[in-house]
């Protein structure tokens, strides 16, 4: 099965920023841009981290309210520094997260859910910046056709699993949603199935009514001439 990488999903036209850009600067890129975050690039082109606007907002919420109504929240000693900070390079959440190309939905998803990230930067082998992608473009394999779902299905796994006994089954796919219908010639070979239907692009949920096959059994009173 061949699916959607990280280089297909990704956007490549990247708003960014640099260590040295001021603050005001990177309020201005986020207003005109219409985005939450942009990657901060060193000298040649790698990301050194990211600045969104809770970064930003950080510096406004250390700030005392003179009309006393809101309690000062309390920051931890690298949550003051950084809402002190001027630059992009002061201000921003550092390392960069990153993702390669190559990668799939399924990896870049499990790296931004491990370090709790809405976006990677996408980097070549050297590190510099070839595009962004967020959450939403990982969603976008969920927009698939199910006529295309079903169709690598029967081709990808049905069709090259049949000679393992699965020669018997269909699927159905509606709304993402797959439904394996027929019998199986092995039982074990039910989860195989399963799981190889889930790893599709697009798929939402897999069910399964798979029986065993039945075997034939050689019909009775045809005996062989004398």
């Amino acid at each position: 099965m061949e699916h959607r990488t990280i280089g297909e999903l990704m956007t490549r036209k990247v708003v960014s920023v640099q260590l040295d850009t001021p603050f005001k600067d990177i309020a201005r890129i986020l207003a005109e841009h219409a985005v939450s975050a942009v990657p901060v690039l060193d000298g040649l082109g790698r990301p050194a981290g990211i600045v969104s606007e809770a970064d930003l907002l950080r510096k406004a919420a250390d700030r005392s309210d003179l009309s006393g109504r809101t309690p000062l929240p309390h920051l931890e000693a690298w949550e003051r520094a950084r809402a002190e900070g001027r630059t992009a390079g002061e201000l921003m959440s550092a390392p960069a997260v990153c993702a390669h190309p190559e990668w799939t939905v399924v990896e870049a998803a499990r790296l931004m859910e491990v370090q709790n990230v809405k976006r990677l930067p996408v980097v070549d082998e050297t590190e510099r910046l070839l595009g962004i992608v967020s959450r939403s473009d990982l969603l976008r394999v969920f927009l698939r056709r199910d006529e295309a779902i079903q169709e690598e299905i029967s081709r990808e796994i049905l069709g090259r699993t049949a000679r393992l006994g699965a020669a018997g089954v269909t699927a159905d796919v509606v709304r993402g949603q797959v439904a394996l219908h027929g019998s199986v010639d092995e039982p074990l070979l039910v989860p195989v199935l399963v799981r190889m239907c889930a790893g599709v692009d697009g798929v939402v949920a897999v069910s399964e009514d798979l029986k065993p096959a039945v075997a034939a059994r050689p019909a009775e009173g045809r005996g062989v001439p004398a």
